[in-house]
């Protein structure tokens, strides 16, 4: 298939949802549909001639010519495989191929206007509360996935919290890949009213040896003085692509934590944006990306600081070995009036293999004059000294750097505040050492 067959594909899909499921939809949101389509046209998939693209080709998505993902039945291996995923002593909302599968769901007592559940749903039941917020914070004008998920979504995650309301138990968001050889575009839209305070963990994973694209985006609105404690783990299957935008908006003194940690899929590309447009609002932004083979892992990040006040920081780890390629690219812009700013970017990486290879830029934009930013980034290898320490010890070679691999990960790992999230991301780093059982049995 062609690359312009497939943008007729993609186009006619749209046509289709228009016609059909996305009838009912609000007129503001069909309209917006239909722009996201035309743009999405206009742009097409990127390629390394756009600099933002120049180190990550996604070829290989157009070559795949996946088609859109339609609705999947539920089975025995599927409902398996969802409850070996679920997190201990969470919520849980389960998608497969971007559509809500309640069955395998669970979800406990909300607070009173509170809802959490499918984003389909929602707009059938409350268009008005999500249509006020979806799109808002995410400009697919910019970005080429951002306008197909837009014009191409069936359904996602609608999480709304009424002002003072709190989750009192984690919420996990678990999209869950078929295996079938399709495009997924799961949307997420999260939204904290006043007060509110909510832990959510949105989690991608999918079958080894399947090749399919999850396509998506995720907005989360912090309204003032909001605390929003948020995770992003991806494990996609090894032969699968994934590309997510995410935007984030913070209000007057509202607090959001995002931690993203990439794992699995052959290409991964997040565009990451915070918009601080309030106050004193504190916005935190970390990750860990671990590949291994030919895995290609890219982030692109945008921080705007907007308004006078407020913090941002952000911390990026990658351990990168075989042929694997890691991209960080980090932005700090500092709008005219935003004095009092204090940003911090910093993106980490440890190469296992001579082969591998890390690609760093991180970047400030400052017009403000009474600021406090800092950026920087490192590339390297294991330290030698610190290899040797430890052999002089008694501790082998492969165990000493599995050691110093080890304490390198997991500075973001002991990050994540949600217990079994954390347990479950340490057992996968003690599978991923060459001698995890000597690292586990030494911390």
């Amino acid at each position: 298939m062609t690359t312009a067959t497939l943008l007729d594909t993609y186009a006619a899909a749209a046509a289709a949802l228009l016609s059909g499921a996305a009838a009912g939809e609000p007129r503001t949101l069909r309209e917006k549909r239909q722009a996201a389509a035309r743009r999405f046209a206009e742009l097409g998939f990127p390629t390394t001639a756009e600099e933002s693209w120049r180190s990550t080709s996604v070829a290989a998505i157009e070559k795949a010519a996946l088609p859109v993902a339609g609705p999947v039945k539920v089975d025995a291996a599927l409902a398996d495989r969802a409850r070996a995923l679920a997190y201990e002593g969470c919520d849980l909302l389960v998608f497969v191929d971007g559509r809500h599968a309640p069955e395998l769901s669970r979800l406990g007592a909300l607070p009173d206007g509170s809802y959490a559940g499918s984003l389909a749903t929602a707009l059938g039941e409350s268009p008005d509360r999500v249509t006020a917020a979806l799109g808002r914070a995410v400009r697919f004008e910019d970005h080429a996935f951002a306008a197909l998920n837009t014009a191409l979504f069936a359904d996602g995650a609608f999480v709304f919290l009424p002002r003072a309301a709190v989750l009192e138990r984690p919420l996990q968001i678990l999209y869950l890949a078929s295996g079938a050889p399709v495009a997924a575009f799961p949307r997420t839209l999260i939204v904290a009213g006043e007060a509110s305070q909510a832990a959510i963990v949105e989690h991608y994973a999918g079958p080894d040896g399947a090749t399919y694209w999850t396509c998506a985006v995720s907005e989360v609105v912090a309204a003032d003085q909001a605390i929003v404690d948020h995770y992003r783990v991806q494990r996609e299957g090894d032969r699968a692509f994934h590309t997510m935008v995410q935007e984030v908006e913070l209000g007057r003194g509202s607090s959001v934590a995002s931690h993203a940690i990439s794992l699995g899929a052959q290409l991964a590309r997040h565009d990451v944006r915070a918009r601080l447009a309030g106050e004193g609002g504190d916005a935190i932004l970390n990750g860990l990306y671990m590949l291994s083979g030919s895995q290609l892992s890219d982030t692109h990040m945008l921080v705007e600081h907007e308004a006078a006040h407020c913090a941002s920081h952000e911390l990026y780890k990658g351990v990168l070995d075989g042929r694997s390629r890691g991209v960080f690219n980090g932005k700090i812009h500092v709008h005219p009036g935003a004095q009092k700013t204090d940003a911090k970017q910093t993106n980490r990486n440890l190469l296992l293999s001579r082969e591998a290879l890390a690609n760093s830029n991180p970047q400030l934009e400052i017009y403000a004059d009474d600021v406090k930013c800092t950026h920087g980034s490192t590339v390297g290898q294991l330290d030698a000294d610190a290899i040797f320490y430890l052999r002089s010890r008694g501790i082998g070679v492969e165990a000493a750097k599995s050691l110093l691999t080890y304490a390198f990960a997991s500075d973001i790992v002991e990050r994540v505040k949600v217990e079994p999230v954390r347990r479950d991301l340490e057992a996968y780093l003690f599978g991923w050492l060459p001698m995890g059982d000597v690292v586990r049995q030494a911390v």
